[in-house]
Protein backbone atom coordinates (compact mmCIF):
# COMPACT_ATOMS: atom_id res chain seq x y z
CA UNK A 1 0.00 0.00 0.00
CA UNK A 2 1.37 3.75 -1.20
CA UNK A 3 0.53 6.92 0.46
CA UNK A 4 0.71 9.38 -1.98
CA UNK A 5 1.15 13.07 -1.39
CA UNK A 6 0.16 15.82 -4.79
CA UNK A 7 0.96 19.22 -4.10
CA UNK A 8 -0.36 21.54 -6.84
CA UNK A 9 -1.94 24.85 -7.75
CA UNK A 10 -3.35 25.22 -11.17
CA UNK A 11 -5.47 22.75 -14.08
CA UNK A 12 -7.82 20.34 -12.21
CA UNK A 13 -8.19 18.45 -15.34
CA UNK A 14 -4.60 17.44 -15.65
CA UNK A 15 -4.93 16.45 -11.99
CA UNK A 16 -7.84 14.29 -12.69
CA UNK A 17 -5.69 12.57 -15.15
CA UNK A 18 -2.97 12.05 -12.75
CA UNK A 19 -4.87 11.29 -10.09
CA UNK A 20 -6.61 8.66 -12.31
CA UNK A 21 -3.08 7.13 -13.34
CA UNK A 22 -2.36 6.32 -9.92
CA UNK A 23 -5.35 5.31 -8.50
CA UNK A 24 -5.96 2.30 -6.09
CA UNK A 25 -8.59 1.50 -3.96
CA UNK A 26 -5.68 0.12 -1.31
CA UNK A 27 -3.30 3.35 -1.50
CA UNK A 28 -4.28 7.08 0.54
CA UNK A 29 -3.90 10.12 -1.43
CA UNK A 30 -3.45 13.34 0.50
CA UNK A 31 -4.09 16.18 -1.79
CA UNK A 32 -2.58 20.17 -0.75
CA UNK A 33 -3.60 22.98 -3.38
CA UNK A 34 -1.99 25.49 -2.52
CA UNK A 35 -3.93 28.49 -0.90
CA UNK A 36 -3.11 31.16 -3.90
CA UNK A 37 -4.99 29.11 -6.00
CA UNK A 38 -8.30 30.19 -7.81
CA UNK A 39 -10.95 29.15 -5.66
CA UNK A 40 -12.17 27.06 -8.57
CA UNK A 41 -9.05 24.81 -8.63
CA UNK A 42 -10.06 23.86 -5.11
CA UNK A 43 -13.42 23.24 -5.70
CA UNK A 44 -12.76 21.23 -8.82
CA UNK A 45 -10.75 18.94 -7.06
CA UNK A 46 -12.91 18.29 -4.64
CA UNK A 47 -15.64 17.44 -6.86
CA UNK A 48 -13.42 15.28 -8.16
CA UNK A 49 -12.09 13.20 -5.32
CA UNK A 50 -15.27 12.88 -3.08
CA UNK A 51 -16.50 10.01 -4.75
CA UNK A 52 -13.33 8.06 -2.68
CA UNK A 53 -12.90 7.59 0.73
CA UNK A 54 -8.96 7.15 0.06
CA UNK A 55 -8.33 10.57 -0.98
CA UNK A 56 -8.86 14.13 1.23
CA UNK A 57 -7.98 17.38 0.64
CA UNK A 58 -5.34 19.24 3.28
CA UNK A 59 -5.91 22.42 4.64
CA UNK A 60 -4.21 25.08 1.95
CA UNK A 61 -1.49 26.89 2.99
CA UNK A 62 1.00 29.13 0.91
CA UNK A 63 3.63 27.51 -0.82
CA UNK A 64 6.77 28.87 -2.24
CA UNK A 65 9.65 27.27 -4.45
CA UNK A 66 12.75 27.64 -2.30
CA UNK A 67 10.91 28.45 0.71
CA UNK A 68 10.24 25.96 4.23
CA UNK A 69 6.86 26.25 3.12
CA UNK A 70 7.34 23.43 0.80
CA UNK A 71 8.98 21.11 3.78
CA UNK A 72 5.86 21.72 6.02
CA UNK A 73 3.27 21.03 3.45
CA UNK A 74 5.26 17.74 3.31
CA UNK A 75 5.67 16.59 7.08
CA UNK A 76 2.08 18.03 7.52
CA UNK A 77 1.13 15.27 4.46
CA UNK A 78 3.34 13.04 5.87
CA UNK A 79 1.83 13.23 9.60
CA UNK A 80 -1.74 13.05 8.61
CA UNK A 81 -1.10 10.11 6.26
CA UNK A 82 0.42 8.29 8.88
CA UNK A 83 -2.99 9.12 11.38
CA UNK A 84 -5.01 8.12 8.61
CA UNK A 85 -3.64 4.41 7.79
CA UNK A 86 -1.32 2.17 9.71
CA UNK A 87 -1.42 -0.05 6.68
CA UNK A 88 0.72 1.66 4.01
CA UNK A 89 4.17 1.13 3.97
CA UNK A 90 5.43 3.84 1.12
CA UNK A 91 5.49 7.85 0.54
CA UNK A 92 5.39 9.11 -2.37
CA UNK A 93 5.03 13.05 -3.05
CA UNK A 94 4.14 13.72 -6.76
CA UNK A 95 3.15 17.27 -8.18
CA UNK A 96 0.25 17.95 -10.00
CA UNK A 97 2.66 18.24 -13.26
CA UNK A 98 3.90 14.80 -12.71
CA UNK A 99 2.66 11.41 -14.83
CA UNK A 100 3.61 8.00 -13.62
CA UNK A 101 5.64 5.53 -16.44
CA UNK A 102 4.26 2.51 -15.18
CA UNK A 103 1.10 0.75 -13.65
CA UNK A 104 0.56 0.96 -9.92
CA UNK A 105 0.72 -3.02 -9.94
CA UNK A 106 4.62 -2.59 -11.05
CA UNK A 107 5.14 -0.03 -8.64
CA UNK A 108 4.26 -2.07 -5.99
CA UNK A 109 5.69 -4.63 -7.19
CA UNK A 110 9.28 -2.81 -7.13
CA UNK A 111 8.76 -1.66 -4.09
CA UNK A 112 7.94 -4.80 -2.04
CA UNK A 113 11.72 -5.88 -3.09
CA UNK A 114 12.87 -2.76 -1.18
CA UNK A 115 10.88 -2.91 2.34
CA UNK A 116 12.53 -0.49 4.36
CA UNK A 117 14.09 1.14 2.20
CA UNK A 118 13.56 5.18 0.65
CA UNK A 119 14.89 6.24 -2.97
CA UNK A 120 16.03 9.59 -3.24
CA UNK A 121 18.72 10.88 -5.47
CA UNK A 122 21.67 11.54 -2.61
CA UNK A 123 24.48 13.91 -2.73
CA UNK A 124 27.43 15.53 -0.63
CA UNK A 125 26.25 18.99 -0.53
CA UNK A 126 30.17 20.13 -0.29
CA UNK A 127 31.73 17.77 -2.43
CA UNK A 128 28.87 17.45 -5.08
CA UNK A 129 26.92 20.34 -5.18
CA UNK A 130 29.14 23.47 -3.39
CA UNK A 131 27.56 25.87 -5.30
CA UNK A 132 24.81 25.11 -3.36
CA UNK A 133 26.07 26.03 -0.22
CA UNK A 134 24.85 29.35 0.15
CA UNK A 135 21.51 28.70 0.31
CA UNK A 136 22.38 27.05 4.36
CA UNK A 137 25.06 30.03 5.03
CA UNK A 138 22.89 32.71 4.72
CA UNK A 139 19.56 32.93 7.48
CA UNK A 140 16.67 32.82 5.44
CA UNK A 141 13.18 34.56 6.33
CA UNK A 142 9.82 34.38 4.99
CA UNK A 143 7.82 37.13 4.38
CA UNK A 144 4.44 36.45 6.16
CA UNK A 145 1.92 36.99 3.63
CA UNK A 146 3.61 36.08 0.37
CA UNK A 147 6.21 33.10 1.80
CA UNK A 148 8.59 34.83 -0.29
CA UNK A 149 12.63 34.05 1.07
CA UNK A 150 14.44 36.99 1.88
CA UNK A 151 18.31 35.99 3.05
CA UNK A 152 20.13 38.37 5.03
CA UNK A 153 23.79 39.12 4.27
CA UNK A 154 24.87 37.34 7.82
CA UNK A 155 26.67 34.47 7.35
CA UNK A 156 26.13 31.22 9.20
CA UNK A 157 27.85 27.99 10.16
CA UNK A 158 26.38 24.78 9.43
CA UNK A 159 25.17 22.61 12.09
CA UNK A 160 28.30 20.92 13.70
CA UNK A 161 28.89 17.72 13.07
CA UNK A 162 26.50 17.23 10.49
CA UNK A 163 26.99 16.64 7.04
CA UNK A 164 25.06 18.47 4.47
CA UNK A 165 23.42 16.43 2.01
CA UNK A 166 21.21 17.38 -1.01
CA UNK A 167 18.66 15.48 -3.30
CA UNK A 168 15.80 16.10 -5.85
CA UNK A 169 12.75 17.00 -3.75
CA UNK A 170 11.09 14.17 -5.12
CA UNK A 171 11.02 11.04 -3.52
CA UNK A 172 9.76 7.77 -2.04
CA UNK A 173 10.21 7.06 1.56
CA UNK A 174 9.48 3.77 3.56
CA UNK A 175 6.94 4.35 6.37
CA UNK A 176 9.30 3.79 9.42
CA UNK A 177 11.59 6.92 7.63
CA UNK A 178 8.26 8.81 8.00
CA UNK A 179 7.59 8.21 11.31
CA UNK A 180 11.49 8.76 12.32
CA UNK A 181 10.90 12.30 11.24
CA UNK A 182 8.10 13.05 12.12
CA UNK A 183 8.47 11.70 15.71
CA UNK A 184 11.77 11.80 16.65
CA UNK A 185 13.43 13.96 18.76
CA UNK A 186 17.05 14.03 16.63
CA UNK A 187 15.30 15.46 13.67
CA UNK A 188 14.35 18.85 15.66
CA UNK A 189 17.95 20.28 15.78
CA UNK A 190 17.87 19.75 11.63
CA UNK A 191 14.53 21.08 11.25
CA UNK A 192 14.91 24.25 13.27
CA UNK A 193 18.06 24.94 10.80
CA UNK A 194 16.39 24.89 7.56
CA UNK A 195 13.91 26.47 8.61
CA UNK A 196 15.55 29.22 7.46
CA UNK A 197 17.23 28.08 4.20
CA UNK A 198 16.75 28.52 0.57
CA UNK A 199 15.37 25.77 -0.98
CA UNK A 200 14.90 23.58 2.24
CA UNK A 201 13.00 20.98 0.13
CA UNK A 202 16.27 19.69 -1.23
CA UNK A 203 18.74 19.62 1.80
CA UNK A 204 16.63 18.75 4.86
CA UNK A 205 15.20 15.36 3.96
CA UNK A 206 18.58 13.49 2.85
CA UNK A 207 20.46 15.23 5.69
CA UNK A 208 17.95 13.72 8.32
CA UNK A 209 18.45 10.13 6.43
CA UNK A 210 22.22 10.79 6.68
CA UNK A 211 23.35 12.20 9.80
CA UNK A 212 20.63 10.65 12.93
CA UNK A 213 20.63 7.01 14.06
CA UNK A 214 17.65 6.36 11.32
CA UNK A 215 19.02 2.70 10.15
CA UNK A 216 16.71 2.24 7.42
CA UNK A 217 17.89 1.72 3.61
CA UNK A 218 18.88 4.18 0.86
CA UNK A 219 17.84 3.31 -2.67
CA UNK A 220 20.20 6.34 -4.41
CA UNK A 221 17.70 6.86 -7.24
CA UNK A 222 14.20 9.14 -7.17
CA UNK A 223 12.92 6.92 -9.59
CA UNK A 224 12.08 9.73 -11.39
CA UNK A 225 12.71 10.79 -15.26
CA UNK A 226 13.46 14.87 -15.49
CA UNK A 227 15.16 17.01 -18.01
CA UNK A 228 16.67 20.03 -16.62
CA UNK A 229 17.17 23.41 -18.33
CA UNK A 230 20.48 24.13 -17.62
CA UNK A 231 22.36 27.94 -17.38
CA UNK A 232 26.17 26.81 -17.00
CA UNK A 233 26.26 24.65 -13.96
CA UNK A 234 22.72 25.77 -12.38
CA UNK A 235 19.69 24.02 -12.68
CA UNK A 236 17.07 26.33 -13.64
CA UNK A 237 14.03 24.17 -13.77
CA UNK A 238 12.14 20.97 -15.37
CA UNK A 239 12.07 21.15 -18.90
CA UNK A 240 7.94 20.70 -20.26
CA UNK A 241 8.06 16.52 -21.81
CA UNK A 242 6.23 16.81 -25.72
CA UNK A 243 5.57 13.92 -28.10
CA UNK A 244 8.88 14.47 -29.24
CA UNK A 245 10.15 12.61 -25.86
CA UNK A 246 8.00 9.70 -26.21
CA UNK A 247 10.65 6.80 -26.81
CA UNK A 248 12.66 7.79 -23.87
CA UNK A 249 9.90 7.83 -21.67
CA UNK A 250 8.42 4.87 -22.70
CA UNK A 251 11.81 2.93 -22.33
CA UNK A 252 12.69 4.78 -19.09
CA UNK A 253 13.17 2.69 -15.96
CA UNK A 254 12.00 5.56 -13.82
CA UNK A 255 8.89 5.20 -11.97
CA UNK A 256 7.36 9.14 -12.55
CA UNK A 257 8.23 11.83 -15.21
CA UNK A 258 7.90 15.55 -14.88
CA UNK A 259 6.73 17.49 -15.91
CA UNK A 260 4.04 17.93 -18.05
CA UNK A 261 1.58 20.12 -19.17
CA UNK A 262 -1.43 19.43 -21.04
CA UNK A 263 -1.96 22.82 -22.56
CA UNK A 264 1.42 22.56 -23.84
CA UNK A 265 1.35 19.09 -25.26
CA UNK A 266 -1.70 16.78 -24.72
CA UNK A 267 -0.93 13.87 -26.80
CA UNK A 268 2.51 12.96 -24.83
CA UNK A 269 -0.29 12.43 -21.47
CA UNK A 270 -2.80 10.48 -23.83
CA UNK A 271 0.07 8.14 -25.32
CA UNK A 272 1.48 7.22 -21.91
CA UNK A 273 -2.65 6.66 -20.55
CA UNK A 274 -2.50 4.39 -23.20
CA UNK A 275 0.07 3.05 -22.60
CA UNK A 276 -0.92 2.68 -18.87
CA UNK A 277 -4.11 0.93 -20.52
CA UNK A 278 -6.73 3.27 -18.37
CA UNK A 279 -9.86 4.13 -19.36
CA UNK A 280 -10.54 7.46 -18.16
CA UNK A 281 -14.15 7.26 -18.46
CA UNK A 282 -13.98 4.47 -15.89
CA UNK A 283 -12.80 7.60 -13.23
CA UNK A 284 -15.81 9.31 -11.87
CA UNK A 285 -15.94 13.06 -12.32
CA UNK A 286 -13.16 13.01 -14.81
CA UNK A 287 -14.99 12.82 -18.36
CA UNK A 288 -16.76 16.07 -16.69
CA UNK A 289 -14.03 17.67 -16.05
CA UNK A 290 -11.99 16.86 -19.74
CA UNK A 291 -15.27 18.44 -20.90
CA UNK A 292 -14.81 21.38 -18.96
CA UNK A 293 -11.59 21.54 -19.92
CA UNK A 294 -12.16 21.60 -23.79
CA UNK A 295 -14.74 24.15 -23.32
CA UNK A 296 -12.04 26.47 -21.74
CA UNK A 297 -9.68 26.18 -25.12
Amino acid sequence: MIAYLIMMHQQPSQFARLFKSIYHQDNLYAIHVDKRASPLVLQDVALIIKHYPNAFLMESEVTTWGGYSLVHVMLRGIKELLEKSSDWQFFINLSGQDFPLHTQSTIMELLQQHAGDSFLSIEDQRKDRPSTLHRLHHFVTHQALTGEPVARKTLRPFLPATVPYISSPWMILARHFCEFVTHSVEVEMIRNFYRNTLVAEEGFFPTVLMNTSYEGGIVNDCKREVDWIMYGNVRLRNRVFTLDDANRLLKSTSLFARKFDENIDAQILELLESNLHLDRDELPGFQSMMIKSSLEH
